[in-house]
């Protein structure tokens, strides 16, 4: 038994429930005879050293009764209970297992059903089902459905959104397997609780419902029918009905007691739920166009989100570019310009009711409009590697980092489990990681920052991606670990000839890794310029405003730090023309009417600018921190 579990809670608990189910499994052999054995000359019978609980109106032994009747009692309780929780788990799991547009009618039935008592619920699917143990087994177990269905939806929800999840969604991992592996374990405590917190429930409500003739019918008997015929000699033969009622009352409490031991002893080590696993077929690794040398193709990318009103509001509109084998492109921008929202869209990984619309959108000769198919995410899994902005919740925190791992070459390359392990450690030695045989053992808060960093990479790698897409990935960390990390980026892409996609606010985070510059403002791309000539041939007041913001050696300390004026476009209400204009200091009626094409410049490069002529002066001074902005 596990340390947690010897406590005097533990041990308790333990302790209750083997009485209980001893008895469930052993009182109808040893005494099921004597509780059905009638004697008419000792007809209810008060308590006595033959009688520990008197007798019946038969004569028949109440005590024996009692302990005879706990397996049916029990039987239907749990089978009620477990039809409850699968039913609420399949409703609150809903919008992550059918999507949200049906996930939302799903949610709404289960609101609607909440709002009516249990006990009511429970009447009314007794008299649908009809009388008898079946009827009751299905009337308790809807019954109780509706609140664990608004618990489950409410725990699923709040780590739906983790980038673990996201991560399983890019390795091609199916819906129902993310829901079983990654979500019911993460929100396994409480769950556990409240299955059991029902079942004592289901208990006492199988018992009302037999003792009102709607549950388990003559000649069987339960603790509720045991309850209804004491019920006749209360004041006379008060033990008649005691005796089932403390029956019921002591069943009720095992299962509560053990699963709160439960809860306390299995924390964060043990999964709650667990998959069952079947070794799948090994299948051909993805097919990567060797000759072709555009790895991504984007052309009019838009994404949106419907609002208020029937409107739409459209974060990332017309985007276009492409990123070659072998490239370092960045991306860089404000917060909101669209940075992440395009990764998003490349990976999949918007959902409904976000919408994706390209002209074109092409990743490793797959046509991404045509999806999800299984080459697709086949492809995606195993051809794109994301890393995200937080590494703590990049991974799963109740999984080990090798299981983690090693879940994506077993889910697309076919791997069995001790290769996918093997693997696994292999990847993380790959991206530097010391000691990768033990860290691959251990959970992700046993990592420091750069470490889980890393872990993330090597999850990348361990299929053969052509394209890295990196979000934010050194945020979170100090400088010297940042450092480390974007020279490992550099060091993967060169090695492999995967291309790399670095998406980042800070430009000159961009300019230590990346050959070209991809610029986005308001969900376009405003400037395409490599990294060589950001400095002196930038041509968009964007771009060079950005550059103009980052401190360097020879900012005056004694001045205020330069800023962009005016605030960032809202998607929501995007100006007419180009978005920049409210900050731009070269901004004419032109550019407040008509929005610039993204058209190539003499430097070899790509602008959207009416004025990108005028650039090539530095502009006028931005306005400094806590100066006025007209």
């Amino acid at each position: 038994m596990p340390d947690r579990l010897r406590t005097p809670l533990g041990l308790s608990a333990a302790a209750l429930l083997t009485l209980v189910l001893a008895t469930v499994l052993l009182a109808p052999v040893l005494w099921g005879d004597r509780a059905d054995a009638v004697d008419t000359a000792n007809i209810l019978r008060g308590p006595s050293s033959a009688h520990w609980a008197g007798t019946d109106g038969l004569g028949r032994d109440i005590f024996f009764r009692v302990l005879v009747a706990s397996r049916l009692s029990v039987l239907l309780a749990l089978l009620s209970t477990g039809l409850g929780v699968l039913t609420g788990l399949l409703l609150g799991a809903a919008p992550l297992l059918v999507g949200a547009r049906l996930g939302k009618l799903v949610t709404a039935a289960v609101n609607i059903a909440v709002a009516f008592p249990g006990l009511l619920l429970a009447l009314s699917f007794a008299v649908v089902f009809g009388v008898g143990a079946t009827g009751a087994v299905l009337a308790i177990g809807f019954a109780i459905a509706p609140a664990f269905a608004r618990l489950t939806r409410t725990l699923v929800a709040s780590i739906a959104e983790r980038d673990y999840i996201a991560a399983a969604r890019i390795a091609g991992v199916g819906r129902f397997r993310i829901l079983v592996r990654h979500v019911l374990p993460n929100i396994g405590e409480p769950l556990v609780v409240n299955a059991t917190v029902a079942a004592g429930g289901s208990l006492l409500a199988f018992a009302g419902l037999s003792y009102l003739g709607l549950g388990v019918q003559a000649p069987s008997y339960d603790w509720g029918r045991l309850l209804g015929e004491g019920l006749a000699s209360l004041y006379v033969h008060p033990l008649a009905t005691l005796a089932p009622g403390a029956a019921v009352v002591l069943a009720g409490l095992a299962f509560n007691l053990t699963g709160e031991a439960i809860v306390r002893g299995i924390g964060q080590t043990t999964p709650l739920f667990a998959a069952a696993r079947r070794r799948p077929e090994p299948r051909p690794a993805a097919p990567i166009p060797s000759a072709e040398d555009v790895v991504l193709a984007v052309e009019g990318l838009r994404v949106s989100f419907p609002a208020a009103g029937g409107r739409h509001v459209t974060p990332v509109r017309g985007l276009s570019f492409t990123v070659r084998r072998g490239e370092a492109v960045g991306v860089v921008g404000e917060s909101g310009s669209g940075k992440t929202l395009t990764a998003l869209a490349i990976a999949q990984l918007i959902e409904a009711p976000g919408q994706v619309h390209a002209e074109r959108l092409e990743f490793a000769g797959q046509d991404l409009r045509q999806g999800p198919t299984r080459a697709q995410r086949r492809v995606l899994g195993t051809s794109l590697a994301m890393v995200f902005q937080d590494p703590m919740t990049s991974f799963n925190p109740i999984q080990r980092i090798g299981r983690q791992l090693a879940e994506v070459a077993e889910q697309h390359q076919g791997m069995s489990r001790r290769r996918a392990w093997e693997r696994a450690v292999d990847r993380l030695r790959a991206v530097r990681l010391p000691a990768p045989e033990r860290r691959a053992h251990q959970f992700p808060h046993e990592f420091s920052g750069g470490m889980r960093q890393r872990a993330m990479i090597g999850m990348g790698l361990m299929g053969t991606p052509v394209l890295i897409v990196a979000d934010e990935p050194t945020t979170a960390l100090d400088v010297t670990v940042q450092r480390q990390v974007l020279a490992l980026l550099e060091d993967i892409r060169a090695t492999t000839a995967a291309a790399l996609m670095l998406i980042s606010h800070d430009i000159t985070v961009v300019g230590q890794v990346c050959r070209r510059v991809l610029v986005m403002y308001a969900g376009r791309v405003v400037e395409d310029v490599a990294t060589a000539d950001l400095a002196t041939k930038a041509r968009h007041p964007y771009t060079r405003a950005l550059l103009a913001a980052v401190p360097h050696l020879r900012t005056d300390r004694d001045l205020p730090l330069t800023v962009i004026p005016g605030r960032p476009a809202d998607p929501a209400d995007a100006p007419a023309g180009c978005a920049f204009a409210p900050r731009c200091p070269y901004a004419d009626d032109l550019c407040r009417r008509e929005d610039p094409p993204l058209e190539e410049d003499l430097a070899g490069g790509r602008v959207a600018c009416w004025h990108a002529d005028l650039t090539a002066a530095p502009p006028a001074e931005p306005a400094r921190a806590g100066e006025p902005v007209e």
